[in-house]
Formats: structure tokens, sequence, C-alpha cells
């Protein structure tokens, strides 16, 4: 075990897993488990609108995971769409991810739970997979905007909660709309943690905080007038700065 997680060698890789997450899929081969077409054959695979990574809600409804494929954005995913240089497997950015999840988790924070990580590597390179817990009957805030208005609460709801993950020291790597999600009673909780990581106060605060803002501006463009509103703005902060 390793940080809480298994590190099973596979016959094409190294999986870190939840077994308690896992279940009866552990005795499922690896590359299976993070295939898509497994879980097509089985009719249980449906595509995550995730930006450039390519994701997947897998399993039945009643207790669905997300599967998420690793892969690279800018001008170098011209060259590889999704391959990274091996630096170990302590770098492999799925198993970062997974150990942060968990870490998070553990505190007390709303992100999903982490179940199963994996890499394959090919020489000087590596490509990798991620498993985690759907989070139920949630939404991203890009998604709930689209039908939507909210309200000055829920708008406090989301400042506080980005103030919780700080206070805890969380960087976000990619804060934006997209990541942030709401459930029916208006709950935040965050995803993606790729290249998030554990660090002391300090700027890094307000670049979150700014990335989030443009990501809000650019979805605005193509939704219904009022939706973001410097109100709307003003009340996001007002809950993150009100937080304890």
């Amino acid at each position: 075990m390793t940080n809480g997680g298994q590190r099973i060698a596979t016959a094409s890789g190294v999986m870190l897993a939840d077994p308690a997450g896992l279940g009866n899929a552990l005795q499922s081969d690896a590359r299976a488990l993070f295939d898509p077409d497994f879980w097509a054959a089985r009719g249980e695979l449906n595509a995550v609108d995730s930006g450039r990574g390519a994701a997947w809600f897998i399993g039945p409804a009643s207790n669905q995971w997300v599967l998420r494929h690793y892969r690279r954005g800018g001008l170098i995913a011209g060259i590889s769409k999704d391959r990274y240089v091996w630096s170990g497997e302590r770098r492999v950015r799925a198993f970062a991810e997974w150990r942060l999840l968990e870490q998070l988790a553990k505190a007390g924070l709303p992100v999903p739970k982490p179940i199963a990580a994996w890499y394959r590597r090919a020489g000087l390179t590596y490509s990798c997979d991620l498993i985690i817990q759907r989070i139920a009957d949630a939404q991203s805030l890009s998604a709930v905007l689209r039908s939507i208005a909210l309200t000055q609460a829920s708008w406090n709801a989301v400042g506080a909660m980005i103030a919780k993950f700080h206070h805890a020291g969380v960087d976000h790597a990619d804060l934006n709309a997209h990541n942030i999600l709401l459930d029916a009673a208006q709950r935040v909780s965050v995803i993606d943690f790729d290249r998030g990581r554990m660090r002391s106060p300090g700027s890094w605060r307000l670049r979150n905080l700014r990335r989030l803002h443009r990501s809000l501006l650019k979805i605005s463009r193509a939704l219904p007038p009022g939706r973001i509103t410097p109100q709307a703005w003003d009340e996001l902060m007002a809950g993150y700065l009100a937080f304890p």
C-alpha cells in the first residue's frame, strides 16, 4: 500500500488503486478497466464534455465512475497527444492526482473519491488514465449557468468553497467554470486536480481567482444576458472574503 493506495503491477503497466473502491472490478485486467471499448460493450459508457481531455462516465447508473485519459494541450499536442516524458513513477500525472485527491478527501474537502490510476510506459515516455467516483446529481458551473441564473447565495457559496480550498493550501492549476460543480441543492465541489498541489499562502491564490474570472467572462458570451454580471463576481468574492 502506498499513501492509502495499493500498487499493482500489470502485464502492460502499473496501477494505483483503492481496493475497497474497485470492489469486484479489482479482479478485472487493468487494460480492460481503462478501455472505453470494454465499458461500451457492457452498455456502460457515456461521453463527458471535458475540454481537451477524453473522459467518460462508466459503470452502472446507480454507481458511476469517471474515466479520464490524460491528453496534452497547446502546441506540444501537435507532437504527442497523450504521451509524457518519463521522470519516475512518483511523477506520473495520474498517480500524483490520485494521491492529491485522496489527501483532500481525507481532509473533508468536496472532491471526487479516487478509485484507480494506471500508466503504461514505453521507453522514455508514458501515457496514463484516472478513474474517480462520479459526484452524484452534480453539473459543472458552466452547464448550470446555461439553464438558470444563480442566486446571490449560490455565488456566495462558490466563493466560500474556493476560499476553503485556499485556506487548506490547495493550488488548483486550472480553476475554471467547468471544474466547479453544483448539485441540486447548490452544494459546491471541485474536480480536475491535474498538476494541482499543496502550497503555503501566496500569489497563486490570486492567480486561481483571475483564471476563474477569465473563464466566466469567456463562457458568458454564449449565455443569455444577465447570467454572469459584475455583480455576480462581486457576490462570489463576498463569499470568498467572508470565509472564516
